[in-house]
C-alpha cells in the first residue's frame, strides 16, 4: 500500500471521505461482479496519485455486496478520522449514487449539492461514477446503485459545521484532491467560503465572523435574533472572510474577537496568525497615548508581555477609550480591505467574555460606538 505522504514538518497526510467511499464502492462492485470478496483495490485520486486501499470487511451475496473501510486522516485533527465508511451496491439499469445512514442531506441552498440530495460532493460523486463505469465495462450490466453510509455519521456530524450549513442527518462525503493535508489552510478557507455562501443563499444579510469558539459563543449571546447560519468561524483569516462577505454582497458584517488578534487588524494586518505577524507593542503604546495615558502608563503598555496584559493595564487605569480607538482602527481597516460598500462592526471582548468595546464603520465619519464595559 502506498503510504500517505508527509509534509515538510513530517506530518502524515491522509485520505478524504470521498477517496475512502470510492475505494469501498470499487471493492463492493468487484466483489459483486466476481462473486468473491475483494479486500484491496487501487483507485486513482483526483490529484492523479494511484493508491491501494484495504477493506475492513466485505460481504458478498447473489444480488448485492457490501464493503467497509476505516478512514485514515493522517495527522490532521479531522472529525472523521477512523470513521467506518460503507458502500453497498447492487446492479441497476443506470448508475445511481446516494447516501444512506450517517450521510447527511442538504436542506439549504448554497451548497455544491442540491436541496434534498445526499451530502456527497461533486468530486466524490465523479470518482464514484468513474469506478462504477470501470467495473461495469467488465460485466454485462449497464448500471449500478451505490449507497454510501457511515454508521456513526450522525454522532460525528455533531463535531462539524454540517447542521449550521443545513446538512442534516450525518457527515458529508468530501474531497477535491483525494488527500487530507494536516492543518490545511485551503481546507479552512473552503469552510469559510462555504459558510458565507450558504448564509447568502438563504438570505442572511448580517454575518458574524468570530476568531474562535469562545468569541462565537459570545457573538451568539448578543445576536440571539440571528439564524445559526449567520455565524462563521473565520479563525485567523480576517481579510479572506471579509472579501467573501463582500463578494456575496452582504450588507453587514460583525467581527468578534480579542485584543491579541484585533490589535493586528487595527494595524491593517488581515492574516492574524501568531506566526504571520507579532503584536506591535509600539502601536499599542501610541493608542494608549491617544486614549490619555501618561508616560509611565504608556511604558507599561509597551513593555507588557501580551496584548491582553496591555489591555488589562489600560482597563485598570480607567482608560476605556483605548479599546474604542482600537475598534475604530480595526473597523476602518476591515472596511477598506473589503473595498467599502459594507457595514463593518468590530466587537472586542476579554478572555472572560466581557465586552470591552464595539464600533460600527461604514465609511468616513461613520464611526458609531456600540457600548463598553
Amino acid at each position: 500500500m502506498k503510504k500517505p505522504p508527509k509534509d515538510l514538518k513530517g506530518l502524515r497526510h491522509g485520505y478524504t471521505t470521498g477517496s475512502n467511499a470510492t475505494a469501498a464502492a470499487k471493492a463492493a462492485l468487484l466483489s459483486l461482479a466476481y462473486q468473491e470478496k475483494v479486500m484491496e483495490v487501487e483507485i486513482i485520486l483526483p490529484n492523479k496519485d494511484l493508491v491501494t486501499f484495504y477493506m475492513k470487511h466485505v460481504e458478498v451475496h447473489h444480488d448485492f455486496a457490501k464493503a467497509s473501510i476505516i478512514k485514515d486522516a493522517g495527522d490532521d485533527p479531522d472529525a472523521t478520522h477512523l470513521a467506518e465508511i460503507v458502500a453497498e451496491v447492487r446492479w441497476s439499469d443506470e448508475i445511481i449514487i446516494d447516501g444512506g445512514k450517517g450521510v447527511g442531506r442538504a436542506t439549504k441552498s448554497g451548497m455544491p449539492i442540491a436541496v434534498g440530495e445526499a451530502a456527497i460532493n461533486p468530486v466524490p460523486r465523479k470518482m464514484l461514477r468513474e469506478v462504477a463505469e470501470e467495473v461495469l465495462h467488465e460485466t454485462r450490466h449497464t448500471g449500478a446503485e451505490i449507497i454510501i453510509s457511515v454508521p456513526k455519521g450522525e454522532e460525528i456530524a455533531k463535531k462539524t459545521m454540517n447542521a449550521r450549513l443545513g446538512i442534516i442527518g450525518g457527515i458529508s462525503i468530501l474531497g477535491t484532491r483525494g488527500t487530507v493535508v494536516p492543518f490545511s489552510t485551503a481546507a479552512y478557507r473552503a469552510s469559510i467560503a462555504q459558510g458565507v455562501s450558504v448564509a447568502a443563499e438563504n438570505g442572511v444579510d448580517h454575518l458574524v465572523l468570530s476568531t474562535g469558539g469562545r468569541s462565537e459563543k459570545f457573538a451568539i449571546s448578543i445576536f440571539p435574533e440571528l439564524d445559526e447560519g449567520a455565524f462563521v468561524e473565520m479563525g485567523d483569516f480576517v481579510g479572506f472572510s471579509l472579501k467573501q462577505c463582500k463578494s456575496k454582497k452582504r450588507k453587514r458584517v460583525s467581527l468578534v474577537g480579542m485584543i491579541g488578534k484585533f490589535s493586528k487588524v487595527a494595524q491593517g494586518i488581515m492574516m492574524v496568525h501568531s506566526r504571520s505577524a507579532p503584536v506591535d507593542f509600539r502601536f499599542l503604546r501610541e493608542l494608549a497615548a491617544k486614549a490619555g495615558a501618561d508616560q509611565a502608563l504608556q511604558e507599561k503598555v509597551e513593555t507588557a508581555n501580551t496584548a491582553t496584559e496591555a489591555g488589562n493595564i489600560m482597563r485598570e487605569a480607567g482608560h476605556d477609550a483605548f479599546f474604542a480607538l482600537l475598534c475604530e482602527r480595526a473597523a476602518k481597516n476591515c472596511y477598506d480591505h473589503a473595498g467599502g460598500g459594507i457595514e463593518v462592526e468590530v466587537i472586542l471582548i476579554t478572555l472572560k467574555k466581557e465586552l470591552l468595546s464595539r464600533v460600527v464603520y461604514c465609511g468616513p465619519g461613520s464611526e458609531k460606538e456600540g457600548g463598553q464595559s
